[in-house]
């Protein structure tokens, strides 16, 4: 038995993520009495600003983007009952190959090492029994995302060993279920269109948004389902919460109910383990209680 809270860590890339991947564990385990800890590591400005106006496009305040998506952070932070935000406050990249990757300041320029260190910190503080981050692409390819993962991996090897680590994932049955959904609501699933610039006239093929019939993994290959139906309406209105990027978020389009029934689990694939616990799990803090 441990003489404190037990403790989840989520460490994501922008404003949002939180609610999108990992809003039903949140929530759940802030249910349950467990102490939750969210670091988010960039500020969003590479979002929408009021209106809908793109980055690069007159009226675009990056300055002014960031400070309304913190309100709505904590909005959403309120919503799923997070005890603990936590931000790392890089300047977003934007997406893949734009010019913004290389800015000063952007979270994709940042030494890993650096980034690591004040993650680092930060478990050194909370000891998290649960850390939570992106895969190695990052789930999709986002280049925040893809550094969230680096810096956390990085962290990890800087502390004390974490009893558990996992990367968010999504089984590949559900996959198609989106993409059916999607296609129900007028989304074009099956050629995404290029992530460009905005403002540019070419995109690079760097740019390019990932094909989503690849995200994902076979449902064989994931370790852990968690059931979180229960909080789908919670993990619903922390989305909406981020009402600047409602265009964005295709979700919000379905309302509640439908949204509860598709998205009522959340997956993850187990990387580090000192528990023990049988695979598959239910629970993030299967041999922790």
């Amino acid at each position: 038995m441990v003489d404190r809270p037990l403790t989840l860590m989520a460490v994501h890339a922008h404003p949002d993520d939180e609610a999108t991947g990992t809003g039903g564990v949140l929530a759940r385990y802030a249910a349950e009495g467990v102490r939750t800890v969210l670091v988010t590591c960039t500020d969003g400005r590479c979002g929408d600003g009021p209106g809908g106006v793109k980055p690069g496009e007159p009226g675009h305040d990056p300055e002014a983007v960031a400070a309304m998506r913190r309100q709505e952070l904590e909005a959403s932070c309120e919503v799923l009952k997070v005890s603990h935000l936590e931000l790392l406050e890089y300047a977003d990249s934007g997406m893949m190959g734009w010019a913004s990757n290389d800015e000063p300041g952007s979270f994709w320029r940042t030494p890993v090492e650096e980034g690591a260190a004040r993650l680092a910190e930060l478990i050194r503080h909370y000891r998290p029994d649960v850390v939570v981050t992106y895969d190695e692409n990052g789930f999709y390819g986002h280049p925040d995302h893809i550094q969230a993962h680096r810096i956390t991996m990085a962290a990890l090897e800087l502390t004390d060993p974490t009893p558990k680590v996992y990367w968010t994932t999504a089984p590949r049955s559900a996959m198609q279920r989106f993409g059916e959904v999607m296609r129900e609501f007028g989304a074009d699933w099956e050629e995404p269109e290029a992530a460009q610039e905005p403002g540019a006239a070419e995109a690079s093929e760097a740019s390019e948004m990932p094909d989503m019939s690849e995200i994902g993994l076979p449902d064989e290959e994931i370790t852990t389902w968690v059931d979180t139906t229960a909080f789908g309406g919670r993990k619903f209105d922390a989305l909406a919460a981020h009402a600047s990027q409602g265009e964005n978020i295709f979700f919000l389009k379905m309302g509640k109910e439908r949204f509860t029934e598709l998205m009522g689990v959340e997956t993850f694939v187990r990387v580090k383990d000192t528990t023990g616990a049988a695979l598959p799990e239910d629970d993030l803090f299967a041999g922790l209680r």
